[in-house]
């Protein structure tokens, strides 16, 4: 491996703003992942070695992604747990009152007095200003109370980041989790995060697995020797991101984690780069601005 790219390792963290607590670089996907097999998928993770799972309201799995980690074995504070709250199919539960947005945490952090979530994210800007200010007041009152360690937004534009300094007392966003890999690369979005310091996570970086058969990505895995989907979340990891791979199949969890024992070097990841096709090539356009 060439000095030219930072070492990386799957016990790699950042810190995130506003708080000492600090995020793994690689995390793990529990989008539409249903009753055992999602309890399967989180067990193999924690036990590949994944320390990090997102979650959200709108995923109904919280609850089972809370029993896979205390059935683990591993220590509640070595899992970096994360939900997401505010999306239009959880708009009837009233998410902006703090009372509703404490059982979301708790469906996922638990229930007990000091439980908590490590990430607390507002999952869509909505259609509103008011929306998106009443619910970021509500996730800061709480971040203020413990019960979530960081706090944070996902889907948001740069018009929303922007518009956010007009209320918000607690500015930047630790994190923006958007959708990112080499056909949708959100390059202003990502600059202005970077300039910032918020926190890039990349969802869908896999692109849903449509993309696996693309020629570029194909000659750049053999290359390597290894398989498309590695090179997707190894791209994520040196572009900067926060990627989070998504598999209810054994043998991919643990593929999308091995992936620290090569590196792409300039010339792959300008290939990779050159595929960006913006929006068109996004897999969820409407989260895409």
């Amino acid at each position: 491996m060439s000095s030219s790219q930072p070492t990386l390792n799957l016990n790699d963290r950042l810190l995130l703003p506003h708080s000492d607590t600090t995020i793994p670089r690689l995390g793990f996907g529990v989008y539409q992942l249903r009753d055992s097999i999602c309890t399967a998928a989180c067990l193999e993770a924690l036990a590949a070695g994944y320390r990090h799972i997102d979650g959200a309201e709108l995923y109904r799995n919280s609850h089972i992604v809370r029993d896979a980690v205390r059935r683990s074995g591993l220590e509640r504070k070595d899992v970096f747990l994360t939900t997401k709250v505010g999306s239009p199919m959880s708009r009837r539960r009233a998410t902006t009152q703090n009372a509703s947005i404490k059982e979301a945490v708790a469906r996922i952090g638990g229930e007990e007095e000091g439980d908590y979530v490590d990430l607390l994210l507002i999952h869509v800007p909505g259609s509103s200003h008011q929306h998106r200010r009443n619910l970021w007041a509500a996730l800061e009152r709480i971040h203020s109370k413990g019960i979530a360690k960081s706090i944070g937004v996902s889907n948001f534009g740069v018009r929303h980041l922007k518009e956010m300094r007009e209320f918000a007392t607690m500015w930047p966003p630790s994190v923006n989790q958007i959708e990112l890999h080499p056909w949708c690369q959100q390059r202003e979005l990502v600059s202005y995060c970077r300039s910032h310091g918020i926190v890039v996570q990349a969802y869908s970086p896999l692109a849903t697995g449509a993309r696996l058969s693309d020629a570029v990505l194909g000659a750049v895995a053999a290359k390597h020797g290894k398989s498309p989907a590695q090179v997707l979340v190894r791209y994520s990891l040196q572009k900067g991101w926060v990627p989070l791979p998504r598999s209810a199949h054994t043998g991919r969890i643990r593929e999308n984690a091995d992936v620290f024992d090569f590196e792409l070097d300039p010339e792959d990841m300008a290939k990779l780069d050159e595929l960006d096709e913006g929006v068109q090539g996004a897999r969820f356009p409407a989260n895409v601005k």
